[in-house]
């Protein structure tokens, strides 16, 4: 099993790309990933928000699977994101994750309902006991309506074997500060928040899950170095300059920024899916200014 000592710093999230009839594209995808990983990200997590996981049949949900891990091929380790409306699928897609050769699962508690904490422990609970390999916690109420409290984190981290990390996406650096202090630093947290990461590295975050590196990978990679170097001066000079990308992908939405930077790069991969779309007119001009 993958140690958490394996999993840290730049965890790149791939988009998924799509043909102009809308299929998923695996040629691009399995490039993508591949330019992703050979230019440094230390990760790879396909089917977040960034890779439109919502938006994908089953079918197409496994073949981005398939596809990313097998051109990763063990270079870095792979995390799935296996979240889905149900208990039922989300262990369907995990145990797909895990037999096609994942590294761990990141898992988000989606509801129609609001959750409570019973029920969001038993979810994860209920997926720990049906795989083998670790389950990374995504705390995003923004997109997903549940927040979870880090005194429950850390009891799903006590109670559940294969709750082994964090990923905190709130915003909020508090949350990470509260994690430490609850488990003395003895579970792993990862930040989802683009535009807090220097703040989250300052606080020990173990890695930053970012969809920046398909567009300017080296700033990512060089912040990630300063801060572990402890050399916060030029972390703080890198993140100043990138601060304003950072806040534009995540204000416009990360499919569509994404697509939209990586169309401008001449490196195009289709349009979002559906009720998604591409970036307008206004958009395009301002991520060139940012990229270009």
């Amino acid at each position: 099993m993958t140690s958490n000592n394996d999993i840290h710093g730049i965890l790149a999230y791939p988009v998924t790309p799509f043909t102009e009839d809308q299929r998923v594209d695996t040629d691009k995808l399995a490039t993508l990933v591949d330019r992703l990983v050979t230019g440094g990200a230390h990760g790879i997590v396909p089917l977040g928000s960034t890779g439109e996981s919502a938006y994908l049949t089953e079918v197409e949900f496994d073949a981005v699977i398939d596809t990313t891990i097998g051109v990763v091929d063990r270079r870095v380790p792979v995390i799935i994101g296996a979240s889905d409306l149900t208990t039922a699928n989300t262990i369907r897609r995990a145990q797909h994750a895990e037999r096609s050769g994942a590294d761990a699962v990141m898992v988000l508690p989606i509801s129609y309902w609001k959750l409570s904490e019973r029920e969001i422990a038993q979810h994860y609970a209920a997926i720990g006991a049906a795989i083998g390999i670790p389950i990374m916690v995504y705390n995003n109420p923004a997109t997903s309506g549940i927040d979870m409290r880090p005194e429950l984190l850390v009891q799903m981290f006590s109670d559940i074997d294969n709750v082994t990390m964090v990923k905190e996406s709130t915003g909020d650096i508090t949350r990470m500060e509260r994690l430490s202090e609850l488990t003395g630093g003895r579970l792993p947290f990862y930040n989802g928040s683009n535009p807090m990461i220097l703040k989250a590295f300052k606080a020990g975050a173990k890695g930053w899950c970012t969809a920046a590196p398909n567009l300017l990978p080296q700033p990512c990679l060089d912040l990630y170095a300063a801060a572990r170097a402890g050399d916060w001066a030029k972390a703080e000079a890198i993140y100043t300059e990138l601060k304003p990308f950072l806040e534009f992908i995540v204000a416009g939405g990360l499919p569509t920024t994404i697509k939209g930077g990586l169309e401008l790069l001449g490196r195009g991969v289709g349009d979002p899916r559906p009720p998604l779309l591409p970036l307008d007119a206004g958009g395009r001009e301002e991520l060139a200014r940012l990229l270009l």
